[in-house]
């Protein structure tokens, strides 16, 4: 067999294996159980799964490792016995006629601010299941059916700790983004930076729905990618079987046309069998791949989890807020000496409003620890707003703290060429796909002229390639040096924008400030500069968004560069502009910069209220504005009922219009706990008060996955109800014993698996044979409406917001 990276080269069309789940329950894998400890006790029928697979014409096998993570198999399981086990199967099978994928699948666990893991946490959960596989033989490292950016992420650095496999990644998606709010094209902008050899998506789709998929990330992939479908979506048959119905041709005749739009591997997901392989490897038959070639040439492309910053000439320029930076703020400093972050919030949110798609995150104030501030201020950013970060300090060790606790790729501000700095901080960029700032300066004296700026770039520059840095996570400062000291700066300046531009193409960046030091009248300047710097090739600024002129220059440039068309952004803001007027509405300056904003409050001030605290998710504010409501004679009812709850519902709102995703419920949900556990005092105190419905919430026996389950709980609570949560793999009998108990209106069942969703039944017939009168309502990615008709329950919801209307209506 070639090595597997040489293939990921040519322009032939390779195909991956299909499913396990139900191929394996055909051969007696019980209802319930883990197909990786089962597989540990019937070795030769996974053997022969793999065997049917390379019959038929896979040329990449899947590893029986997918939930082989610690989480997943649980205490007393030697993790890297039973992965290396596993995987050596699969190479013994294999025989040099299939590469061997070491299939890492999600842990059911949520990485901070969303769950409990830190990032650090869940890498080592990561590396000790790929240290097995690697033992045993992998061609590849895979991360498959991942639906949290953070957790895809964490594959990779993991397996680049572990080993030096080719790595590939893929995302399940549902509509347009994942559960927890990324795109498949910030999924794609991300692995790119990190250097993943091969990206796809598989799972939750059938093939015409992922071909949808794989033309919205097209614009910008350069990298092979591949697509597994399901033969369609699970259903029960009559005798309450799960059962996929998109058999063999017509699944072979639709993923087939997954390779018009890019696919360079092809293969099935859940429902897919040996044969639906064998027929889709035939109707490809002399098909060739052609590498992709994209549309949109970003020199860089920032991300968060959920959004996209290109910053290319072709872009508009980006503007980097500068003003999280305690250099000269009091009032910020004194909050960071003391761990606070109310006025870095504030600042954050201002700069947003005025439309910086990027924030800088400096905390570089006397008797602060960097190391360990910035990385919390940086994970509670992301918990807050949707944008990307630029990590600013001179400490490399903060830097990569804040790397430690970032999500997607943010911005790295900056590496000189102080000696040392390339070979610390060069590397760690690299390995978290994090673009940095270039800063071209070496020694103590600052390089005036162009062509000193220049040969120190290229200096860094070739430094930065040799450590195997791509070009892609270069952003280059090209230095704006003081005019009222040195009357040539501008010019040298621009005759390195446009060298990086034209000869080294490179994205390029400037502290827009540093130029108007000492002159009146600084706005004037700076943003005349900054005209002249895009002009020039200038792609983003580190700057002050607040500034009016500014603004006015920058929509007022892009319209004549051609990056507004039809100078919609323009019209939009200054339709109603008169000499010396403010500016219009912010309505953004980047590609990407929509945060979502809380409403405006009655009294005008954003974020003011407690409705707009739930909503905008100002969990470290809200007590405050509780106190303050209290403060005035509002009773703890009325705080509840007139704020609170509105909050809540326009979240729900949001949520069902994707204008939200699962971080955003999760951060408002949390917040609106937090103003309740101010409250719940009172409110248990205060006359009138009524019992609460109490549901009964509970992950069906043989099933360990509890993220959906739990998500449900804690939004339950925040509409009223009293949950009692039973955890994970729970019986029948227990979950019934505990409605009695408890005198639940409701329990609420919870399943991911199609193997253990047929669980579910037992608990609904003993609810009918004990008589109780309690509703049943059941939930998860693979029940369905005929599903639930068919076991007798009284609802079925497809997430956390619909559970809560399916709860309220079922107690009414």
């Amino acid at each position: 067999m070639p090595d597997f990276r040489s293939i990921l080269k040519d322009d032939n069309i390779y195909f991956y294996d299909g499913g396990y789940g139900t191929l394996l329950m055909e051969r007696g894998l019980p209802a319930g159980l883990s197909p990786e400890l089962w597989g540990m006790e019937q070795p030769d029928v996974i053997a022969s799964a793999y065997r049917d697979y390379v019959e038929a014409g896979a040329d990449v096998i899947t590893t029986n490792t997918f939930g082989g993570s610690g989480p997943k198999l649980g205490l007393n399981v030697d993790v890297f016995e039973l992965n290396r086990r596993m995987v050596a199967l699969a190479r013994k099978v294999a025989d040099g006629r299939a590469f061997v994928a070491a299939s890492i699948g999600p842990t059911g666990k949520f990485v901070e601010p969303l769950g409990d893991l830190s990032f650090r946490e869940l890498v080592n959960i990561f590396k000790e299941q790929i240290k097995g596989c690697v033992a045993g033989g992998a061609d590849l490292i895979m991360g498959e059916t991942h639906f949290d950016l953070a957790e895809a992420k964490a594959v990779v650095v993991a397996a680049r700790e572990v080993c030096d496999l080719p790595v590939a990644v893929s995302m399940t998606f549902e509509g347009e983004a994942c559960l927890t709010g990324t795109s498949p094209l910030t999924f794609v902008d991300t692995m790119q930076n990190m250097g993943v050899e091969l990206i796809g998506t598989n799972c939750s789709a059938g093939p015409e729905q992922m071909r949808d998929t794989l033309a919205s990330w097209s614009s910008r992939l350069n990298t092979p990618t591949f697509a597994e479908a399901n033969a369609g979506l699970p259903e029960l048959d009559d005798e309450g079987n799960t059962v996929f119905r998109l058999a063999p041709e017509p699944f072979a005749e639709q993923a087939v046309r997954l390779l018009d739009v890019g696919a360079k591997f092809v293969g099935g997901c859940c429902g897919t069998t040996p044969e639906h392989i064998r027929l889709l490897r035939g109707m490809a038959q002399g098909r060739k791949w052609k590498r992709p070639e994209p549309e949109d040439t970003a020199q860089t492309v920032l991300t968060s989890r959920s959004l996209s910053v290109p910053v290319g000439f072709d872009h508009r320029g980006v503007i980097i807020g500068e003003r999280i930076n305690p250099t000269g703020k009091k009032q910020l400093t004194a909050e960071l000496q003391e761990g606070q972050f109310a006025e870095a919030l504030r600042f954050a949110e201002e700069q947003l409003e005025q439309g910086a798609p990027v924030l800088d995150v400096n905390v570089g104030a006397p008797l602060v620890d960097e190391a360990a501030l910035l990385p919390e201020l940086v994970k509670t950013l992301v918990s807050r707003f949707p944008c990307p970060l630029s990590i600013d300090s001179n400490d490399s060790d903060a830097v990569e703290a804040g790397l430690w606790n970032y999500p997607g790729s943010p911005l790295v501000n900056s590496i000189s060429g102080e000696p040392g700095k390339m070979e610390r901080l060069g590397p760690v960029c690299k390995k978290f796909g994090a673009p940095f700032i270039l800063l071209p300066i070496q020694g103590k004296k600052l390089p005036v002229t162009s062509a000193e700026r220049i040969a120190v770039i290229e200096e860094l520059l070739g430094q930065a390639l040799a450590l195997g840095i791509p070009r892609r996570l270069v952003v280059v400062d090209c230095l704006a040096l003081t005019v009222s000291s040195k009357p040539e700066a501008a010019k040298h300046f621009l005759e390195t924008v446009r060298h990086c531009k034209e000869q080294l193409g490179l994205a390029t960046t400037v502290g827009l400030s540093n130029v108007s030091f000492g002159l009146p009248a600084r706005e004037l300047l700076n943003s005349t500069f900054m005209a002249m710097a895009m002009t020039s090739g200038l792609t983003s600024f580190i700057s002050n968004p607040n500034s009016q002129r500014l603004q006015e220059t920058l929509h007022s440039v892009e319209v004549l560069l051609n990056r507004d068309p039809q100078a919609e952004r323009y019209i939009n803001r200054y339709a109603d502009w008169t000499p010396g007027s403010a500016s219009g509405a912010a309505t953004g300056s980047g590609p990407a910069s929509g945060s979502d904003k809380a409403p405006a409050t009655d009294d005008g001030a954003q974020g003011a209220s407690l409705l707009s605290a739930v909503v905008s998710g100002n969990r470290e504010g809200v007590v405050a504005l509780v106190e303050a409501e209290l403060e005035k004679g509002v009773e703890a009812m009325n705080i509840v009922n007139d704020m609170l709850i509105p909050g809540i519902l326009e979240v729900g709102e949001k949520y069902d219009r994707k204008e939200y995703f699962l971080p955003q419920l999760l951060r408002s949900a949390e917040t609106m706990q937090t103003a309740f556990g101010r409250l719940q005092p009172l409110l248990d105190a205060s006359e009138g008060g009524k019992d609460k419905p109490v549901v009964v919430m509970a992950t069906v026996e043989g099933d360990i996955h509890d993220i959906g389950k739990n998500i449900v709980c804690l939004m339950l609570k925040n509409y009223g109800f009293d949950v009692v949560d039973l955890g994970k793999d729970v019986s029948a009998e227990r979950i019934v014993d505990a409605a009695e108990e408890h005198g639940a209106s409701i329990i609420g069942l919870s399943a991911l698996m199609t193997t253990t969703m047929v669980r579910m039944e037992d608990t609904v017939n003993m609810v009918r044979e004990r008589g109780m009168d309690t509703k049943v309502m059941i939930g998860g990615a693979v029940v369905t409406d005929k599903f639930c008709t068919s076991i007798g329950a009284d609802g079925w919801s497809t997430d956390a917001m619909e559970a809560v209307k399916l709860a309220q209506r079922l107690v009414q």
